[in-house]
């Protein structure tokens, strides 16, 4: 039975990747995947896509580890929170690499408190400066690459994929 939820957003990808992303995300879901390839404005020559996805829990670190090998794609998925697991936010871009979070019921992200001393820790040694630090706990640098390309995408279509049971 599918117990998770969430969105996976394809900011930008090369026209001959697509096809590939269909099949990495099917191959993750059980299901044939077909989504809608629309021109992304904010990299000419390439497109997006965003589809509503229903699994098992653990589906959007399982898309992730599909994807974020392939250098010309930047890519967000989430996973909201369902019974016994928390939700998540999963990231990538070919300059940053990946990028991960927890996140709460009410959106934000949440980190957890052995992350925390250790910047702490770091930062009092003055081998990290600590709101260079946070910010990277917190995906800022991704939430900065990725802006332009969510911004392009608002308006865009919307497909729902549902997991094979």
């Amino acid at each position: 039975m599918a117990a998770a939820r969430g969105v996976l957003y394809v900011h930008s990808a090369q026209p001959a990747l697509c096809p590939h992303i269909e099949w990495a995300v099917a191959g993750v879901l059980g299901v044939p995947v077909d989504l809608t390839w629309t021109p992304q404005p904010a990299a000419p020559g390439t497109l997006r896509a965003q589809a509503e996805w229903e699994g098992r829990p653990g589906t959007a670190a399982a898309v992730t580890s599909s994807l974020m090998g392939w250098q010309r794609i930047r890519f967000e998925i989430t996973e909201d929170a369902s019974p016994g697991v928390d939700g998540s936010r999963h990231a990538y871009t070919p300059t940053l690499g990946a990028f991960t979070a927890v996140v709460g019921a009410n959106g934000d992200i949440q980190v957890p408190e052995d992350r925390l001393r250790n910047v702490m820790l770091m930062a009092a040694q003055g081998r990290v400066v600590l709101e260079e630090e946070l910010d990277r706990l917190l995906g800022k640098q991704w939430d900065e690459e990725l802006e332009s390309f969510r911004y392009a995408g608002e308006g865009a279509p919307v497909r729902w994929l549902h997991a094979a049971v």
